[in-house]
């Protein structure tokens, strides 16, 4: 082997040993999704076709039976699922409207949208990472529609994610569209590559937080985990 070569397969393997390193490590680049200049070129349905194609030339690698009945489906399954509903949040279009309205009753106190679904996928292994979402803000003038959190949270769940990102992205959508600084994101999860793969840790779960405005004094902090913490199962 000549030393070009030997030197190619140590770069390869370097890159390789780094790779899972950051892997294991939940490690995440930025506050922004990483997003291509032409992520937005192709159609849903150009995405969807070649997904489709792909994933199939996996599962054949695999060594599995594409024209088993139970199979031949599953490529087209599989690639509609990631374009029009585990990812669906990668496109800008499905941005939920977050319509505020003025606060004509004057309440000025926190307002907590506690226990929202978090299904949400690991992106570096793609496996899903499952849980609960507590959000509060304080208006400083408007307010927003109950569900529109839960829209909030939904969307930025559906794309390929890291916890502390999707925390800061809730927490920067929800202070955009209020006008105001004085926001809590609390988020616990369980993930699946945590407790599938690698050290295989079924009890362990990740907390996350993001604490702004008057939600950085300790007793309005406390105040919201004490709500969130309260038992209201209707």
């Amino acid at each position: 082997m000549s030393k070009e070569e030997k030197n190619g397969i140590s770069t390869l393997d370097a890159e390789a040993e780094t790779a899972e390193e950051i892997g294991n490590n939940h490690v995440g680049t930025s506050v922004d999704t990483p997003l291509r200049k032409d992520a937005f070129d192709l159609s849903d349905d150009e995405k969807i076709d070649m997904i489709k194609k792909h994933f199939a030339e996996i599962m054949h690698i695999l060594g599995l039976d594409l024209t088993d009945q139970s199979l031949k489906g599953t490529p087209q399954r599989v690639a509609k699922m990631y374009v029009k509903e585990i990812f669906s949040g990668l496109d800008p279009k499905n941005r939920p409207k977050a319509s505020k309205f003025d606060n004509k009753f004057d309440y000025s106190d926190m307002v907590v949208v506690k226990n929202i679904d978090v299904t949400s996928f690991c992106e570096h292994h793609f496996l899903p990472f499952l849980g609960k979402a507590h959000v509060a803000y304080i208006s400083s003038g408007n307010v927003i529609g109950l569900s529109k959190i839960n829209r909030i949270v939904e969307y930025y769940a559906s794309r390929p994610q890291v916890q502390e990102r999707l925390t800061l992205q809730v927490a920067n959508e929800l202070k955009n569209a209020m006008q105001t600084e004085d926001v809590a994101v609390f988020i616990e999860s369980k993930h699946l590559c945590v407790s599938t793969r690698g050290i295989k840790d079924k009890e362990s779960s990740t907390v996350t937080t993001e604490y702004s405005g008057m939600f950085k004094d300790e007793a309005t902090q406390q105040r919201f985990i004490d709500y969130i913490q309260t038992d209201t199962e209707m």
